[in-house]
C-alpha cells in the first residue's frame, strides 16, 4: 500500500468535510491525518488528506471527489515538490533521573519548552511527519504523559497554487 497526500478547496459550506470524509470511507481508504482550515478567502476551506491505499483505487477518489458539488479543486501533493509541516505537543514526565537526557533529545530535534511544572514538561515540535514520529519514537524511552498532534499541512512549491487548477 502507498501513501499519498491530497488537498481538496471546498467551499466553506456546512456538512462538506462530512461528504469528503464519506468518500475516503466508503472506498475504504484509511486517512492517516486530516487537516481542515479556511484559506486566504473566508469562502473557501483547504482539507488536506493523508491516506493510504492502492493507486488504481486512489484515482477513482479522486474521480468521485470532483463531482461533489461544494469541490472546487483537489491537488495531489508530491514529497519532492511540496513544502510540509506537521506540530506535536508531547508532555513528558518531568523526574529528575531523566530529566536531562529528555532535554538534550528535545534540544537535539529542535523541539521548545512550552510548558514546566514540578511533574511534566511539554514540548512543542514543527517539522515533517516522519521527524516527529523519529521523535515520539525517541520519547518512548522515557514516560510519556500525553500526546497531540495536528495533521500535516502542505503547500506546493514554486508559484503554482490550488487555485491554479480550480473547476469553476
Amino acid at each position: 500500500m502507498s501513501r499519498y497526500t491530497v488537498a481538496v478547496l471546498v467551499r466553506n459550506q456546512f456538512g462538506v468535510l462530512n461528504r469528503v470524509t464519506s468518500l475516503f470511507r466508503r472506498r475504504q481508504f484509511n486517512i492517516n491525518s486530516l487537516t481542515v482550515s479556511e484559506t486566504e478567502s473566508a469562502d473557501f476551506s483547504r482539507i488536506t488528506v493523508n491516506f493510504e491505499g492502492e493507486e488504481a483505487y486512489k484515482q477513482q477518489l479522486i474521480n468521485q471527489l470532483y463531482k461533489l458539488p461544494d469541490v472546487c479543486s483537489i491537488k495531489e501533493l508530491e514529497s519532492e515538490t511540496t513544502v510540509s509541516c506537521e506540530l506535536l505537543l508531547i508532555k513528558m514526565e518531568n523526574s529528575p533521573e531523566t530529566r536531562e537526557e529528555i532535554r538534550v533529545a528535545a534540544e537535539a530535534f529542535g523541539a521548545q519548552i512550552v510548558d514546566y511544572s514540578k511533574e511534566a514538561i511539554i514540548y512543542r515540535l514543527s517539522d515533517d511527519s516522519r521527524r516527529i514520529d523519529d521523535f515520539i519514537n525517541l520519547m518512548r524511552d522515557y514516560t510519556i504523559l500525553e500526546i497531540c498532534r495536528t495533521g500535516s499541512v502542505s503547500l506546493e512549491k514554486g508559484s503554482t497554487t490550488i487555485r491554479k487548477v480550480t473547476l469553476f
